[in-house]
């Protein structure tokens, strides 16, 4: 499974792309506004550093709008995957890029059937939000696990990815699961290195070697 970092923050991305284990980032307008930064520069910037997919979301509503914007995202680096919404004419915008070879990740994806409408519409693609499922006290995973069954049995090309992660357990699910992305916090990415007992082990390791040096 491909690791993205859900981040606009340059530092962030550049500390984790340093870990060698990176192979995208995704952004979204609320990311970006935090940066207090032009959305094109930024966006520039942060394809100079990862050489990966990077999601730049459209602002607009409408086809036109749509279109639009994501010609210009997708004009800023051959990276760059344009994030579109699952609406009508977000499905409409995504169909016709699709055509031409341009990158899309269809985004706020909360069922099954948003999933097969995403995946008709030929996008790169899909963004199931477990969280989000998770907040009003439905199954987050599941639809993830629905989604992967779907695209499975027709072969659609369509890649899974699993977004709104707010811990490593759904990193780690969405892995069983057989998605193909998961996008994650630069906060629950320094999680999944940790565990106890690989900390406790290492200072055990370390103090016996100290103790067998001073004996000798």
């Amino acid at each position: 499974m491909k690791l993205f970092i859900d981040t606009a923050n340059v530092a962030e991305i550049t500390e984790a792309a340093s870990w060698g284990i990176l192979d995208g980032v995704t952004t979204n307008p609320s990311l970006v506004a935090r940066e207090g930064r032009s959305y094109h520069e930024l966006v520039a910037e942060i394809c100079r550093i990862v050489p990966g997919p990077v999601s730049a979301e459209v602002l607009a509503t409408d086809a036109e709008g749509m279109e639009r914007e994501g010609r210009e995202l997708a004009g800023i680096a051959e990276n760059v995957v344009v994030k579109l919404p699952i609406t009508q004419d977000g499905i409409r915008v995504c169909a016709r890029f699709s055509e031409e070879g341009i990158a899309t990740n269809l985004t706020l994806c909360f069922s099954p059937a948003q999933a097969l409408l995403v995946a008709k519409a030929g996008a790169t693609y899909v963004s199931p939000f477990v969280g989000r499922i998770d907040d009003v006290g439905q199954d987050g995973m599941q639809l993830v696990r629905e989604i992967v069954q779907i695209y499975d049995a027709y072969e659609f090309p369509t890649q899974v990815l699993v977004a709104s992660v707010r811990h490593p357990q759904h990193v780690v699910e969405g892995a069983l699961a057989g998605a193909d992305v998961a996008t994650v916090p630069f906060k629950v990415l320094q999680l999944l290195f940790h565990h106890p007992l690989t900390d406790i082990g290492l200072q055990r390791f370390i103090s016996d070697f100290r103790e067998a040096k001073d004996v000798h």
